[in-house]
């Protein structure tokens, strides 16, 4: 393992008197995050104001970002750009994916996925009308249910409550050869686990930067449409930077070149700035090493929970192969023990309607940390401790 993980968790703000388990929801902010944000803010925005845009570079970052997050999931270069949220690069990538394959109508996603991404795709198919439909079923069916009327099958890699991981290559190439294309939701994956989009050929891909990626809260999304769908895929949402001219202001829209076609509004220079600071220490990482590391991590996690609260239901695949940066386990009062882990100083979260979920992020989560947190869970629920009103009290954010 060539990564050196100490040197790496020295350079993030981690608060002292707390164990952060939550990074799969929120990464925590980088240092160098801070000045780079500061410089934007006052060397490029102060003194260059308007001209920051082509003096700074602003208006390249959504690419030149999209190549770094490229690396990291298996990207062609050239085939990501960033911007937007994920809700509306799901959009997109759904509402281009089901127009390159007009004989079908149906998009094929499972329960486990994450309620937003089936929120648009449900808006969208009521928005097309004309026989479109999204149909669901348990993840473990998914590929039974890939069939010659599937126009696109719609997947989160890692699922966002269990951490259960589905294979991508293996449903990608299922998919294909019904005759469907494959949108990834690769949220919990960029950052977390080893991606290959170019080799499991896939046809689209959506993540966000603010989880493993360190973006800060509502940092922009990534959107990554393979090159052979590149100068065919129409962006349905049509916006001002996705022009093939922006500033020769037409009224008729022509798609961009490439990837640049799903750029849709003004990217966010302050959070690219900070996303930009991350990313200079994810140039350092090596994916399998932290794959390797994160496997070992929750195993260690899972061994210690298990032996001293038996009362916890493992949620998580058991196999590492199997699942993704994260481990969950269920139980009836899971939202109150976890406001309680958490007045303790371990941060993690909840999952409806019964999952405390635990994410481990190499790049500073530790050993020290696992067992840390193991013996504070252990000692809350020895002594009943989260069965008090103040932990039971839901807060508008769990």
């Amino acid at each position: 393992m060539s990564t050196d993980f100490t040197k790496i968790r020295a350079q993030f703000v981690l608060p002292d008197g707390v164990i952060y388990l939550d990074g799969n929801s929120l990464g925590p902010l980088p240092k160098a995050a801070a000045e780079r944000v500061q410089r934007t803010v006052t060397a490029e925005w102060g003194d260059m104001l308007i001209g920051g845009w082509n003096k700074a570079g602003w208006m390249e970052m959504p690419a030149r970002l999209g190549n770094r997050i490229g690396r990291l999931i298996g990207a062609e270069p050239g085939s990501v750009v960033l911007g937007d949220t994920l809700s509306i690069k799901v959009y997109q990538a759904l509402a281009s994916a089901l127009e390159l394959n007009p004989a079908s109508k149906v998009i094929l996603s499972d329960t486990g996925n994450f309620p937003s991404d089936l929120y648009m795709a449900d808006g969208l198919v009521r928005t097309l009308g004309e026989g479109y439909s999204l149909k669901t079923v348990p993840p473990e069916e998914v590929e039974a249910a890939i069939d010659g009327s599937v126009a696109v099958l719609m997947l989160t890699e890692v699922d966002y409550r269990t951490g259960r991981k589905h294979d991508m290559a293996a449903l990608t190439a299922k998919a294909h050869a019904a005759g469907a294309l494959a949108v990834w939701d690769l949220a919990h994956s960029a950052g977390a686990v080893p991606v290959d989009l170019a080799g499991c050929r896939a046809d689209f891909a959506v993540g966000c930067t603010y989880k493993y990626l360190n973006s800060g809260p509502g940092g922009p999304a990534f959107i990554y449409v393979a090159p052979r769908h590149a100068q065919a895929a129409r962006p349905a949402l049509s916006g001002w930077l996705g022009h093939e001219s922006p500033f020769a202001f037409d009224l008729d829209y022509r798609p961009g070149a490439g990837i640049e076609r799903m750029r849709v509004g003004t990217p966010p220079v302050l959070q690219m700035a900070a996303l930009e600071a991350s990313m200079d220490i994810w140039d350092t990482v090596d994916m399998q090493d932290v794959r390797a590391r994160s496997i070992e991590l929750c195993d260690a996690f899972i061994a210690a929970v298990e032996a001293t609260c038996p009362m916890l239901s493992l949620a998580s695949p058991r196999d590492g192969a199997g699942r993704g940066s994260q481990v969950s386990f269920r139980h009836p009062e899971g939202y109150a023990i976890m406001q309680a882990l958490i007045a303790r100083g371990v941060i993690g979260d909840f999952r409806a309607p019964d999952i405390l979920r635990f994410g481990f992020t190499p790049l500073y989560t530790s050993f020290d940390d696992v067992a840390g947190a193991a013996k504070i869970l252990a000692e809350i629920m020895a002594t009943d401790a989260w069965n008090r009103p103040e932990f039971k009290a839901r807060q508008r954010v769990t």
